[in-house]
């Protein structure tokens, strides 16, 4: 627990894969820095069942820590809306007031179907999103450099400055190539940008962090390791930072940016953006 912060339970509940609560829960939860937020997603609950587990799972959470989690919802089905209200909870219902307004200003009454909304009507979108997810996953932490040329965007930065979970968002949500690469001590005893990236310049972006910041991060994946070190975690920053630098590398500092505020911040720093309005 951070010093001097409260501490609460975030549940992201929806009958789909649970993106689109966790991006508009997550935006609105950044306007409380002074809380730290515990969050769990619960995808795909789209039965009365599986919300009285989900139910079940929130009410428990609520008793053992001594206050309401907040739940985010975006649940369709009128039934599993009436459920989720029930839960001992705070339950911010993210469709029902934007869609009762929309009901009203257009005159007509909403489909309720599942799965519109992450435009599974159009098919051709939704299969370029999977094709960029798979391309991500294929390029991930320099695994396979060999098909940079059709990246639209290569991501470099130290370990754990959050250039995966980056990727992963941009391509499912915009269906953008996105590969990554990760700069190691072997990269910076040669003082100059790996041979693998020197080819794709125009389409690399730097993220970089606080030594703080990262060292904490890597602390909950190794603790008390020298990867997770704080005089280790300032030493690599630096070189990194002095890498992309003299490579004329754009960079973004990560440290208090949500994944959805650093893949906006790429877009529009590479001008990918232009292509997506297009």
């Amino acid at each position: 627990m951070t010093p001097g912060k409260t501490q609460r339970s975030v549940f992201f509940v929806s009958d789909r894969t649970g993106i689109t609560a966790e991006l508009l829960g997550k935006t609105l939860l950044t306007q409380f820095p002074g809380v730290e937020f515990h969050k769990r997603t619960l995808p795909f609950v789209d039965s009365v069942e599986k919300l009285q587990i989900a139910v079940a799972e929130i009410n428990d959470c609520a008793r053992q820590e001594g206050m309401r989690p907040v739940v985010f919802s975006t649940l369709i089905d009128e039934k599993l809306r009436t459920l989720i209200a029930s839960a001992e909870a705070l339950c911010i219902d993210l469709f029902a007031d934007f869609i009762s307004q929309l009901e009203s200003e257009l005159g007509q009454v909403s489909s309720h179907a599942l799965g519109l909304s992450h435009g599974m009507g159009d098919e051709l979108v939704y299969q370029k999103r999977m094709d960029a997810v798979n391309y991500t996953l294929l390029h991930d932490d320099g695994i396979n450099t060999v098909n940079y040329d059709r990246a639209e965007v290569i991501l470099v930065g130290v370990s754990r400055s959050g250039k995966t979970p980056t990727c992963l968002y941009l391509a499912m949500q915009y269906g953008i190539y996105a590969a990554n690469y990760p700069l190691t001590p072997d990269d910076f005893s040669s003082q100059a940008l790996p041979k693998s990236l020197m080819a794709h310049k125009a389409k690399l972006y730097g993220l970089t962090i606080t030594a703080e910041r990262l060292a904490k991060i890597r602390n909950e994946r190794k603790p008390d390791s020298r990867y997770a070190a704080l005089e280790n975690c300032q030493s690599e920053i630096r070189a990194a930072e002095n890498l992309l630098r003299q490579g004329h590398v754009p960079i973004l500092d990560t440290t208090t940016m949500s994944v959805e505020e650093i893949a906006i911040s790429i877009l529009y720093g590479t001008g990918l953006i232009k292509r997506l309005k297009s």
